[in-house]
């Protein structure tokens, strides 16, 4: 059985502020949240939507903060993709849901399981969970996240859009 998934404050951004946060469930639940990427949602606000998502929904599970895995820490990335990393990497078979490429990177080098928010709209419509990627990406970007053509292109041709 693998651990359960653990996100970076990116993908819940992103998904939250489109109305598109129960897309996390195709990478399973409960979803981990570590306390540095908690906290730097939390500093948005009450009222702002991650904020708010963090506060109700039931299978977005806060974890305490961690002491940064040494092999995470050379890497010098931010709070939260050291978090995510390091708790994916002290649990084996956890899939580290996070954007940022420096990230990715470390995740690929470490061997750690990864998906970002453009792939969890992918399985999502590999699943059929829903009809149409490409609707969802534009609100994805209309909520703030950049895609550029080059990615986005192929990606949307592999779910055959």
């Amino acid at each position: 059985m693998s651990e359960a998934p653990v996100v970076n404050s990116s993908p819940l951004i992103y998904l939250a502020h489109s109305g598109l946060l129960p897309l996390l469930e195709v990478v399973g639940t409960p979803i981990r949240v570590p306390g540095a990427v908690a906290a730097e949602i939390k500093r948005r606000g009450p009222e702002d939507p991650t904020a708010r998502a963090l506060r109700a929904v039931p299978w977005l599970e806060e974890i305490g903060s961690m002491v940064p895995h040494p092999r995470v820490a050379l890497w010098n990335l931010g709070p939260g993709e050291t978090a995510v990393l390091s708790w994916a990497l002290d649990h084996p078979g956890c899939v580290a849901i996070l954007d940022d490429r420096a990230g990715r990177r470390c995740a690929e080098f470490l061997g750690i399981r990864f998906i970002g928010t453009l792939g969890i709209v992918l399985r999502a419509k590999r699943l059929g969970r829903v009809d149409s990627a490409r609707p969802l990406v534009q609100r994805l970007q209309e909520a703030g996240m950049y895609l550029s053509d080059r990615v986005l292109e192929p990606a949307l041709t592999l779910v055959g859009e």
